[in-house]
């Protein structure tokens, strides 16, 4: 293993664990450094994140994407689909702290999702899929239409596109948390008639900040009250340039 970090580095990692009340074991530590590594090497050659320093991506990127435990419980058996997982953020990180997850991961760029590829295999995570490809068109399909328990995504969209994206993956009874930024009221203003539309209907809204930082994050958790409407998604680039709210 390449010595990209500390061990005060690793230990800073553990301690913000503990706030969260996440224990790993060694060998998830491992995987954690190993995809770490893997991010960085890969990063050389195409765009994965603009952070790189090893307690940066362990609180904006790890932590960050595990914060999902302020607002639901990861511990029980949930099938979950990470939209526009990118590098693998919240998906990889919580499959690695919570293997009892059964995790698919959507991108649209066939590159990160050879990456991500690389990563499942170098740490030998088991019970996880990665598709490539448009979420609008994934959610036509039967085998994964209305399938998920969760449906989460750190995406940078706003909230009216991002529901209209997740929700069709979400059972009835299921749960859509989209990772946001602090400055969210206005965002859910616009988002609410599209989220009804969709099925959905705003259930929690959990506010904090990331250990050790000056990041504030929100977590909005959406409730999947019905199916959503066999129109939605529409056709693949329509949501992000007419959201619903819009219309």
């Amino acid at each position: 293993m390449k010595n990209y970090s500390s061990k005060v580095s690793l230990e800073d990692f553990k301690k913000d664990l503990t706030e969260y009340h996440i224990s790993l074991d060694e060998n998830q530590l491992c995987q954690f450094m190993s995809y770490y590594e893997l991010l960085i090497e890969w990063n050389q050659v195409m765009n994965l994140t603009a952070i790189t320093d090893f307690d940066e991506v362990c609180k904006k990127h790890f932590i960050d994407s595990l914060s999902i435990v302020k607002a639901c419980d990861m511990n029980a058996a949930m099938s979950i689909m990470d939209i526009g997982t990118g590098a693998g953020f919240p998906g990889i990180p919580l499959k690695i702290a919570f293997p009892n997850l059964k995790m698919t991961l959507l991108d649209s760029l066939q590159k990160r999702v050879g990456f991500l590829q690389i990563v499942i295999e170098n740490l030998k995570l088991n019970d996880i899929e990665i598709l490539h490809g448009r979420a609008e068109d994934y959610a036509k399909e039967k085998r994964f239409r209305e399938q998920y328990d969760l449906c989460v995504s750190r995406a940078v969209a706003n909230l009216s596109t991002l529901s209209e994206y997740c929700l069709p993956f979400v059972k009835t009874g299921g749960r859509f948390i989209s990772y946001k930024s602090e400055k969210l009221a206005e965002e859910i203003k616009t988002a609410e008639k599209a989220i009804g539309i969709l099925g959905g209907r705003i259930e929690n809204r959990v506010e904090f900040q990331i250990p050790g930082s000056d990041i504030y994050r929100n977590l909005l958790v959406i409730y999947k009250r019905k199916e959503t409407p066999a129109n939605y998604p529409r056709k693949a680039g329509v949501p992000s340039k007419k959201p619903i709210n819009t219309l």
